[in-house]
């Protein structure tokens, strides 16, 4: 199971950076900024492996259940 940002939208906002840095932005100047949207990824072949039983509400919470 992961729990972590999700990196599609991670490298979207890397190409945010680097288009108001080469548009002259000094890279100390532009602010830091958090993940917005994170994502739960569940996979079940591994919890069977060493004997975890996932509940249904975890698993209809997941954003990706690998099987």
């Amino acid at each position: 199971m992961s729990y972590g940002p999700n990196l599609a939208d991670l490298f979207r906002h890397a190409a945010t950076y680097v288009d108001k840095i080469l548009k002259g932005a000094k890279p100390g100047d532009l602010p830091v900024e958090q993940p917005t949207k994170f994502e739960l990824v569940i996979n079940l072949k591994t919890a069977k492996a060493i004997g975890l039983t996932i509940p249904q509400s975890l698993l209809g919470r997941a954003d990706e259940v690998m099987q």
